[in-house]
């Protein structure tokens, strides 16, 4: 891990004992390290967000207003229907038990 960021073993050594804290950028290098948010490095959070989800999302905000929202349209479908699979592969043997006990 030191090599990636530039500092000797014993240092990180240091910070994951809790010995030192490291500077902002130093934090910073660590967590585009381990590819993970600084939020998530320092547990401000548990949500570990998925760098290419990231890009995709900041990608989007730089889209148009209107642009923006056929993409949270078609977004919006896709999750949608995909619930709906989901839902209709747990109730269909549901169904069939039902049919089977002869209930409507």
């Amino acid at each position: 891990m030191g090599k990636l960021v530039g500092v000797h073993g014993a240092v990180i050594g240091r910070y994951e004992r809790e010995e030192v804290k490291p500077s902002i950028e130093m934090a910073t290098q660590l967590a585009e390290a381990l590819e993970v948010s600084l939020d998530y490095l320092v547990g401000s959070t548990d949500i570990l967000m998925d760098k290419n989800i990231v890009a995709k999302i900041l990608d989007i905000q730089k889209l148009k207003e209107n642009d923006r929202q056929h993409v949270f349209a078609l977004l919006d479908a896709f999750l949608k229907q995909t619930k709906l699979q989901s839902i209709f592969i747990i109730t269909k043997p549901l169904n069939k038990w039902l049919c089977y006990l002869n209930i409507p």
